[in-house]
């Protein structure tokens, strides 16, 4: 499930469309939970599909630390990669912003967290450094992606959190936990897919 605060736009031809904040999207906030709608595709059961839904699915998901592809129901599929993303997908099922998302503003995800199948170049051009989205860049940015979530989450109880009703039980629990300091937040390498 997608924050509220948010609507689809076009951006380019090249990029085709991206989610934008309509309003402020502080620090902190989940921008993305994981929901009882979005659908789990095993990887085992691609060679099922026909062309066209395989070719949607590869398109549309990302792959978890499974291997299986999570397929979203809703406006998440258009939220496009950033080398200088202002939203991070965390070990615990849900995205959080890593910084404040202006109203006008895309909000955007590295794919590099997400088990991409190939290397692509990002239709914004290369970053100082990385030239490619990698599908070993969860191994090797990390820790990177590690100090922006531990950065931010602490906010989490300080922001309105419209998404907090899709929250699982166990998910509640465990930011609890985290946040009392009962728990250390997992390192989001946890989310890369080993084959």
């Amino acid at each position: 499930m997608l924050h509220p605060d948010t609507e689809l736009k076009y951006v380019s031809p090249e990029i085709g469309y991206g989610i934008f904040a309509t309003a402020l999207i502080p620090n902190g906030t989940i921008t993305w939970v994981k929901d009882e709608l979005d659908r789990i595709v095993p990887k085992e059961d691609l060679e099922k599909l026909n062309s066209a839904n395989l070719e949607n699915l590869l398109k549309y998901s990302y792959r978890n630390y499974r291997g299986d592809y999570v397929f979203c129901w809703d406006l998440t599929r258009y939220v496009n990669h950033s080398y200088r993303p202002n939203s991070i997908l965390t070990p615990l099922g849900f995205e959080i912003a890593i910084r404040e998302i202006h109203p006008g503003e895309e909000v955007t995800n590295d794919y590099g967290t997400l088990n991409i199948i190939e290397s692509f170049e990002c239709a914004n051009g290369p970053s100082h450094e990385r030239d490619l989205v990698c599908p070993d860049d969860l191994s090797r940015h990390y820790s990177t992606w590690d100090a922006q979530i531990n950065s931010s989450f602490p906010l989490i109880t300080k922001n309105l959190q419209p998404l907090n009703k899709f929250l699982t039980t166990h998910q509640t629990k465990e930011i609890e936990q985290i946040l009392s300091g009962k728990m250390v937040m997992p390192s989001v390498l946890n989310n890369l897919y080993k084959k």
